[in-house]
């Protein structure tokens, strides 16, 4: 599952990025993987691991609504409903 958002175009502001993906892990457990920035940097990243998929997909939607209340948009969504 994967959601890309971005900040809204507004005049001498620069773009700002957010995607959230979840993947499983090679040990059995889920991984959030998040990355933020301005638009066109390399920007930052982090990674939370999640023993189960439940809770990782929890984590993840608990990120996006965070972001949503912050400015953010969803651009583009992939796999998994919207919660």
């Amino acid at each position: 599952m994967r959601i890309y958002m971005q900040t809204e175009v507004a005049p001498r502001e620069p773009l700002r990025f957010y995607h959230l993906i979840l993947q499983p892990d090679l040990l059995g457990g889920w991984l959030v993987i998040r990355e933020w920035g301005y638009q066109g940097s390399r920007g930052r990243s982090r990674r939370d691991h999640y023993p189960d998929r439940d809770e990782a997909q929890e984590a993840m939607i608990r990120q996006r609504d965070s972001q949503l209340a912050r400015g953010y948009r969803v651009v583009f969504m992939e796999g998994g409903s919207r919660a």
